[in-house]
């Protein structure tokens, strides 16, 4: 008999048949800290170690996705491990067959290299975590899995992604392909119906994270768009719930800083596959070419001796608040051709201040203002008319327009509030990748503010270091310009 046999117990747990001293490498191997453990009253109190395993002692079961690695740990080990067929089962696709199915999509894009692929490798395996940068094209892929399995019979499927505009921009998309989402797809969010006979529903995973178990269990596929984002305990609890889907695909532009640890992500969707690279698209062709402007701001002397004793937040509300700096970008902003998204973090002490300040000065050019309160339809609006505009200014706020809008006319990007969240950075630059009908090329200025003084260096300038090594890791082009602030007019490097 094997050291260790596998058993499938439904979609989303295996059940694990071995000796209890085995099990408990299990549950110490498969197992990681929790960020902050150290201060969670539990932890202080003795009465937890910080760690969360995957692996339950009580029940001897650990999520599907993480088969591979229980291989790999009994391999390392010498153990002898037996898996049940239904667990390794695949579907037979070749390559020839996926071709021939996409185009009876008659879709309106030519499918790349590294999209085929993608899809290839999701149907064949039926639980991935496709690892693909901002901008390569996600919702195509994702579309042509929903469109397979519809027409291999599947009855319901289920896509999340982490915000409502998302939600109405996959609905956009998939209709934009060819799809009758009227007919085919659920759109649910606050004051959305929970209940539906439609083929796909999308939605937040804040919508349903509450929802009864029975919910879960009528879906037989699952995806999830930018599954970075999901917070682990809501995650689970949906995954864990969806124990009828045999299709458990999830997309991710990254695997640093996420909300949920990648053995939780991989363990509910599957092992990741890698699907291309930013520099790769840029390298081919397929998105624009990007550009990095550091602006690098030096403050006087007098300002940086005081900042020596500021905390981030005291040294936050003076950047943002600073008036000259304020119309700094907005000199900048209005220098510049193109549609143009500025990004800020705080509404009230920054974002409205910053819109009214451009749009004082903008004479006949639009000027939009987007943060967390504005509505979907209004930011659907505003993103379709900057679809079509070709000087448009947007103000908004990083949550709402960082993550996921796709606006194929973008020409430039301002980093109008300091951030270190390399998710949050490398999602903005997204918005500036993709090639437009009346664009190839885009420039990202990224605004640094330096109080250095002696030894002294502030709080945001190691942040805006922390930004030079996500553009050296993605091999972006950058260039540093030092403005000195006292200049009450600065002019546009």
């Amino acid at each position: 008999m094997s050291d260790l046999i596998l058993h499938k117990k439904n979609e989303a747990f295996i059940q694990v048949e071995c000796e209890k001293g085995l099990a408990q490498e299990l549950s110490d191997h498969f197992c990681f800290f929790v960020p902050g453990y150290q201060f969670v009253p539990a932890y202080k109190s003795r009465l937890w170690d910080g760690r969360i395993r995957l692996f339950d002692l009580r029940t001897f079961t650990i999520y599907h996705g993480l088969v591979p690695y229980i291989q790999k740990f009994c391999e390392e080990r010498k153990y002898s491990i037996e898996i049940d067929s239904d667990i390794t089962l695949t579907e037979v696709l070749s390559i020839v067959e996926a071709e021939s199915f996409i185009k009876t999509l008659n879709l309106p894009h030519v499918v790349r290299d590294y999209q085929l692929k993608s899809f290839i490798h999701a149907i064949r395996h039926k639980r991935i975590l496709l690892l693909s940068p901002t901008a390569s094209g996600k919702s195509l892929i994702l579309y042509m899995i929903v469109r397979y399995l519809q027409e291999s019979g599947y009855k319901k499927g289920l896509l999340i992604v982490p915000t409502t505009s998302l939600v109405e921009q996959m609905f956009t998309d998939f209709q934009s392909y060819g799809f009758d989402s009227d007919k085919y797809c659920h759109r649910q969010y606050s004051g959305k119906d929970k209940h539906t006979h439609n083929f796909l529903t999308i939605t937040t995973w804040q919508s349903i994270y509450k929802n009864p178990g029975e919910y879960f269990e009528q879906f037989d596929f699952v995806l999830g768009d930018e599954a970075h984002q999901f917070k682990a305990k809501s995650l689970t609890t949906i995954l864990a719930g969806c124990s009828n889907s045999k299709y458990r695909i999830g997309t991710t532009g990254t695997l640093d800083g996420t909300q949920t640890h990648r053995l939780v992500l991989e363990g509910l969707f599957g092992p990741v596959y890698k699907a291309t690279s930013t520099s790769e698209l840029i390298d081919k062709g397929q998105l624009a070419d990007f550009k990095i402007k550091c602006l690098i701001l030096k403050y006087p002397v007098p300002i940086c001796k005081i900042a020596r004793d500021w905390d981030y937040n005291q040294e936050i509300d003076y950047i943002v608040t600073n008036q000259t700096r304020n119309d700094f970008i907005r000199n900048l902003v209005l220098s510049l051709e193109g549609n143009s998204l500025i990004l800020f973090q705080f509404v009230e002490k920054h974002g409205k201040d910053l819109y009214a300040n451009i749009k004082l000065h903008a004479k006949n050019r639009q000027v939009f203002f987007v943060f967390g309160g504005t509505d979907v339809e209004v930011r659907e609006s505003v993103r379709a008319i900057t679809e079509k505009e070709k000087d448009a200014i947007i103000v908004a706020s990083y949550g709402t327009f960082s993550t996921g809008v796709n606006i194929r006319n973008l020409h430039n990007i301002i980093f109008a509030s300091p951030s270190k969240s390399r998710i949050r950075n490398l999602q903005s630059i997204g918005r500036g990748l993709r090639i437009g009908d009346d664009k190839s090329a885009a420039i990202l200025f990224d605004i640094a503010d330096d109080f250095r003084l002696g030894k002294f260096t502030n709080y945001t300038l190691k942040h805006f270091i922390e930004r030079v090594k996500i553009y050296d890791d993605e091999k972006f082009n950058y260039k540093y310009y030092n403005i000195d602030l006292k200049d009450d007019k600065p002019t546009n490097p």
